[in-house]
């Protein structure tokens, strides 16, 4: 599965901007590498990050569709991923394990501090029954 082109555009632009000033995402974007969980292959997105200590942490928004996104699965069979996001010095890339926060209240918690950056989520979770998951991305240098 290749990138959207919506997401080839958004990780162009992130490239281009060194990875500010992204579209409707500001300065609040970090492109997530993962293999894909049947193919393999090197599936990079684009998402909403916000800070968890030295770590960096997504939501499993896909909008508020009643599935999560391909990224989840890919990240629950493969949770070894590559972040680039913007730094003082430009671009800075890692490698990262991807960890889904489990207990109910911190993931709430987290969930609120998320939608602070990107308010829309609160709106998507109104949209699906499902809980939207909140991923951690643990830096692993």
């Amino acid at each position: 599965m290749t990138a959207t082109p919506y997401n080839e555009k958004t990780i162009a632009e992130f490239h281009a901007k060194q990875g500010l000033g992204i579209g409707p995402f500001g300065d609040h974007v970090l492109l997530m590498t993962a293999k894909g969980a049947r193919s393999g292959n090197s599936i990079t997105t684009p998402l909403v990050y916000g800070r968890h200590g030295n770590d960096y942490v997504v939501v499993a928004s896909k909008g508020g569709a009643p599935q999560n996104p391909t990224w989840f699965t890919n990240i629950h069979v493969n949770p070894d991923v590559e972040v680039e996001v913007a730094s003082e010095g430009g671009v800075e890339k890692f490698e990262a394990r991807a960890h889904v926060v489990e207990q109910r209240a911190e993931r709430d918690r987290i969930f609120q501090e998320m939608a602070k950056i990107w308010p829309a989520y609160l709106e998507y979770q109104q949209r699906t029954d499902r809980v939207i998951p909140v991923v951690i991305l643990e830096r692993l240098q």
